[in-house]
């Protein structure tokens, strides 16, 4: 389980980059990169890392389902995602 302070940071970060998107996107068609290096470094979309909305698990994201494979594992075998069986040939 990760930290509460690094689930924490990476809401943060979204919503930073929710809040300069428009303003990015504006800066990058006018060409200002000078404009660019003045927001702040968490705007940038590039340092959002997917994590387990669960427990915040940085590795093994699974993106259609948005939680980590162990999550995912024990969810699917308790039977608590709909359409996931257990594979059997």
């Amino acid at each position: 389980m990760a930290k509460e302070s690094m689930k924490a940071r990476e809401i943060k970060r979204a919503k930073t980059v929710a809040k300069y998107s428009e303003r990015r996107k504006a800066l990058k068609e006018s060409g200002d990169f000078l404009g660019l290096q003045k927001l702040p470094k968490n705007a940038s979309p590039v340092r959002m890392h997917n994590r387990c909305k669960l427990t915040g698990r940085p590795k093994g994201y699974m993106r259609q389902f948005g939680i980590s494979r162990v999550t995912f594992r024990e969810m699917a075998n308790k039977g608590l995602i709909p359409g996931v069986t257990k594979a059997s040939w």
